[in-house]
């Protein structure tokens, strides 16, 4: 999810599990909520760098635990003493640690895959139920947030007086509604892997299949199948509209296997580039001089992200020999 979503969700969270903190701490939970996007810097250093450092360290359990200590500690030095009689230095620290899980459990619930396990596995999980910047959960926060305050002020206005600590019952049933928004989207999803596994595509079965989500709609999905011969992309819409044509899915054959698709795949380029795709799609072009091996990743194109997409570019001379492997940007990769 985008740093937007991690604030407004993080403000929520403070709402609706701490109310009556002071509104300095809102700052411990929106900073607390988005600061694994730091992360994202590492774009001006390259794809490499973006490959290497994006949803991997600051986005795990122990980071988010040294986040929340780190917290902690600044709190304690810079918060005044009646501040601190107020809300303690261990309240602040469940703070942060709490809004740093939320950030994870959110991240999960995306397609690029969150390395939470770091540094014991790097494994990435992803649920592939939203993209990056959800119109709906961003509106739904809003609503959480902002309702109570108008409430509060109509409620002024008029002279009522009201000593609970306003926002809590807004926060919870926003996050109840987010968590059922997601439960529909999880529903649809397996919809649409149930039918993509049981289709045949030209006369080939699924041996892989994944469904990736569209920004506005829950019912339309973008599907991408391996099959033994190469991989199809298609639009799959379930529901009370289900739409869905197998042979209408745009195919992309696997090349045939060489002694440059060989080479190419132990490049260390390769190895880190496959350790995180999930539909990687090969390509080899016979440049003159040797050959031009390229790697993409199918979920890129399916979820119409080709802002920060990565590929593997490795260019072998006619012998079969490495001359360069890399990981670049596939905007600038496809031109060289």
């Amino acid at each position: 999810m985008n740093i937007l979503t991690h604030g407004l969700a993080s403000l929520a969270l403070a709402r609706a599990a701490w109310p009556r903190a002071p509104r300095q701490l809102w700052i411990v939970a929106a900073a607390a909520g988005v600061i694994a996007d730091i992360d994202s810097a590492s774009a001006w250093w390259g794809a490499s760098a973006w490959l290497r450092w994006h949803r991997t360290y600051t986005h795990s359990l122990l980071a988010s635990l040294v986040i929340a200590m780190t917290f902690a500690a600044g709190y304690r030095f810079v918060a005044s003493d009646s501040l601190r009689a107020r809300f303690s230095e261990k309240k602040a620290f469940a703070m942060a640690l709490t809004a740093a899980w939320l950030h994870l459990f959110m991240d999960v619930w995306g397609w690029e895959g969150t390395a939470v396990l770091w540094p014991f596995s790097a494994m990435r999980f992803a649920m592939d139920l939203v993209v990056d910047l959800d119109p709906w959960i961003i509106a739904l926060l809003l609503g959480a947030l902002l309702i109570p305050e108008l409430l509060h002020m109509v409620g002024a206005e008029i002279g009522a007086r009201d000593t609970r600590p306003r926002g809590r019952n807004g926060a919870l049933v926003g996050f109840a509604i987010i968590l059922s928004y997601l439960g529909l989207r999880a529903y649809f999803h397996g919809d649409v892997i149930a039918l993509l596994d049981s289709r045949t595509f030209q006369g080939e079965v699924a041996k892989r299949s994944g469904a990736f989500p569209e920004a506005l709609s829950p019912v339309t999905w973008h599907g991408v199948v391996e099959t033994a011969r190469g991989m199809r992309e298609l639009t799959v819409m379930v529901g009370p509209v289900e739409s869905f044509d197998p042979e209408s899915a745009y195919a992309s054959f696997k090349p045939e296997p060489s002694a440059a698709l060989e080479t190419a795949e132990k490049t260390e380029a390769a190895r880190r580039f496959l350790a995180m795709a999930r539909f990687p799609k090969a390509t080899v072009e016979n440049t003159g001089t040797g050959s031009r091996v390229e790697i993409r990743d199918l979920r890129y194109a399916a979820v119409g992200d080709s802002g920060h997409e990565v590929i593997a570019v490795i260019i072998l001379d006619v012998a079969n020999r490495v001359v360069t492997n890399e990981i670049a940007w596939a905007s600038q990769g496809s031109q060289q």
